[in-house]
């Protein structure tokens, strides 16, 4: 069905009012005190709620073995082995 009637800027906006964005809920870490948003594991530490949900030591691993798989195969970073001939 097509729209009858138009709607006036009033009724738009009344029906807009709900749409508007809220700052997000951030809440301080208990174990590293950094900000986390709430009812989420820390960005920071991995932990939620007082127990390890991340393993953030393997996960920071990982991400520097990607980088540096990364950058040796785009020729960025020199091979350490050419440099102590």
């Amino acid at each position: 069905m097509t729209v009858r009637m138009r709607h006036t800027r009033a009724h738009t906006g009344n029906r807009r009012a709900h749409h508007a964005i809220s700052a997000p809920q951030l809440s301080k870490c208990k174990e590293c005190g950094s900000l986390h948003v709430m009812h989420r594991a820390c960005e920071n530490c991995g932990k939620y709620r007082g127990r390890t949900v991340v393993d953030m030591q393997s996960k920071i691993a990982k991400k520097t073995k990607r980088t540096k798989a990364k950058r040796k195969a785009l020729g960025q970073e020199p091979d350490k082995s050419k440099l102590s001939e």
